[in-house]
């Protein structure tokens, strides 16, 4: 005696051969959507050209004081030019008493003389500001 697998008149469903693409499509279109909220916007309208740097990814946060330096020397609190150094430190004495103190970010120009740049680290320092970061922009992939 024989047993029988399957239908008991042999016909079998036939196999789809096709692949099916919609949990494929929605996969790419839910990707799509988080790279272009996740995409992170640093532009501000000072026009700066930042060094290329390969760094670790930074949260800027909205406490965050960024200070930008243009090529010919001039700084920036976030888009309001700043007289001198003096009133740089004014600024950031204001900003050095709240708690916790927020992070100065600086925004250097490739072409601009490091002296901008140090101008603003020694008012971190005379300010008491304890965390000071750089804003680079990574080189192009495969360069």
């Amino acid at each position: 005696m024989s047993m029988n697998v399957g239908s008991p008149d042999g016909d079998e469903d036939a196999v789809i051969s096709t692949i099916n693409t919609t949990p494929l499509v929605d996969v790419m279109l839910v990707m799509l959507i988080i790279f272009l909220i996740t995409i992170p916007v640093v532009t501000t309208s000072i026009p700066v050209s930042l060094p290329k740097e390969r760094v670790e990814i930074r949260e800027s946060k909205p406490e965050n004081i960024i200070i930008s330096v243009d090529t010919s020397g001039g700084i920036y609190w976030y888009d309001q030019k700043v007289a001198n150094v003096e009133a740089l430190v004014d600024k950031l004495k204001k900003v050095s008493t709240a708690t916790p103190q927020p992070e100065v970010q600086i925004r250097g120009d490739m072409a601009s003389r490091y002296e901008g740049v140090g101008k603003i680290l020694y008012a971190c320092q005379r300010a008491g500001i304890v965390k000071v970061a750089f804003i680079t922009e990574p080189p192009p992939l495969g360069g």
